[in-house]
């Protein structure tokens, strides 16, 4: 990948911008379409970054990608097949190039879907004070980044707005927000997606920790896999050569931004420090590596 330019913001005219996320740029294609961009934005403890890292965009859309075509037989997704330079002005076009998806229009659900296959980040906060994780008692006596021994497991969390900070909740929570049937659909596909996943990954040298997938649904009440899809973003990727429980292995995700994040003099609100160069560099090669050992 030899795109240096970062696109932190995009400027679409020829569409109503909707939305913008902490990484996604939104715009309304019509009545049942939407175009959603991936820019390079980073955000680490729900804030973004004022340091977006060049090509971060292109590479998690080549990634969500192929894991949307990889799982689709578990689950629709919300990709049409549409070109995105199709539905914006000419001028526009390198602005969606690589990095945008023209995409159905459903109703997300009110839940961010997370499965943990080991003890880490916020789990492991959990797990120390309570012997839990989202109200699921777990065996006494895990180490940090010890892999489940039970299987997978569904830990959802509310979705906050901006800069506040989503918060996990139990499984009883999620029926009261969804519908006991439709909480258990999301948490049987979210298992089957990541297990699938995992399994996968695996065998091409990475563990996946734990991950975080978005659902809608369509007039018609059936459910889609939305958003992104198994990439650094959105799940914690170990090499599995480097893993060993009691310590959390060095990763290909944001947890090199959250580590450089945590030895800062800063109260994880807006506004984040800028990232330095090196960062800025290591990151970027974990997200490239990410995608080439998994996606090829």
């Amino acid at each position: 990948m030899t795109d240096q330019t970062a696109l932190f913001e995009t400027s679409i005219q020829s569409l109503p911008l909707l939305h913008r996320g902490k990484v996604r740029d939104i715009y309304g294609v019509d009545g049942d379409k939407l175009l959603i961009i991936q820019t390079d934005r980073l955000s680490a403890f729900d804030v973004i970054l004022p340091t977006p890292v060049p090509g971060k965009g292109r590479l998690l859309t080549a990634l969500s990608s192929f894991w949307f075509k990889k799982l689709g037989h578990i689950l629709p997704n919300q990709l049409t097949g549409i070109a995105p330079e199709s539905v914006v002005a000419e001028g526009e076009r390198e602005q969606v190039a690589g990095r945008a998806f023209v995409v159905k229009r459903l109703k997300p659900l009110p839940i961010e879907a997370i499965v943990r296959g080991y003890v880490a980040g916020s789990g492991w906060k959990d797990y120390k004070k309570t012997g839990a994780i989202c109200g699921i008692t777990l065996l006494i006596g895990l180490q940090e980044a010890a892999k489940l021994p039970g299987g997978a497991i569904f830990t959802p969390s509310t979705k906050a707005g901006a800069g506040d900070h989503d918060e996990n909740i139990s499984f009883a929570e999620a029926e009261k927000l969804l519908g006991g049937r439709l909480a258990s659909q999301v948490r049987n596909k979210a298992i089957s997606l990541y297990t699938e996943a995992a399994d996968y990954a695996m065998t091409k040298g990475i563990i996946i920790a734990d991950t975080k997938f978005e659902f809608g649904q369509d007039s018609a009440g059936n459910l889609y896999l939305i958003d992104e899809a198994l990439t650094p973003d959105s799940s914690r990727f170990w090499p599995a050569d480097q893993y060993a429980p009691g310590k959390n292995p060095p990763s290909y995700d944001k947890q090199f931004v959250r580590d450089w994040l945590e030895t800062q003099d800063w109260n994880k609100k807006p506004p984040a420090p800028a990232l330095p160069p090196d960062v800025l560099a290591k990151t970027r090669e974990k997200y490239e590596e990410a995608l080439r050992r998994l996606g090829g």
